[in-house]
């Protein structure tokens, strides 16, 4: 059974945001000639990576909800500059929305157990609720409509 991680996206508004902030990278990432993957670096190294890559994703907390996640293809530990440890987590540059749950903030990452993440929503699913403007599908959640 994989072992997924969760992290705040600090800054991002939306699913759409995540997305087109991704693609920029991948722009970038192409004319320099780099590899096709999204990177993002933290402090932390994982130590159940294992576990992690048997399948695991990102789930990205998204203005309180976990909104959407990436495929986790790498865990790659390094020393910055200052020789300080670092992490970088190599995602496939493919976000998917998931079925939007609500997440209180907290710092760096966290492990979430397969048992607990939220389901992905499916292609007639993302035809009506992720398609549907975020503030309005937020609004019909916490009225339990959603």
């Amino acid at each position: 059974m994989p072992l997924h991680l969760i992290k705040l996206a600090v800054g991002c508004e939306s699913v759409k945001e995540l997305k087109e902030w991704i693609a920029e990278r991948m722009q970038t990432a192409k004319k320099k000639g780099l590899p096709q993957h999204h990177i993002h670096i933290t402090r932390m190294v994982p130590k159940r990576d294992a576990e992690i890559l048997a399948g695991g994703s990102l789930y990205w907390v998204i203005k309180g909800e976990i909104a959407a996640r990436e495929k986790i293809i790498g865990i790659e530990p390094f020393r910055d500059k200052d020789g300080i440890g670092r992490c970088r987590i190599v995602m496939q540059p493919k976000v998917v929305s998931v079925s939007p749950r609500p997440m209180r903030p907290f710092q760096g990452w966290r492990y979430l157990t397969d048992d607990s993440v939220p389901t992905d929503l499916g292609k007639s699913a993302a035809g009506s609720i992720a398609a549907m403007p975020e503030p309005m599908r937020r609004e019909l959640r916490d009225l339990g409509l959603l």
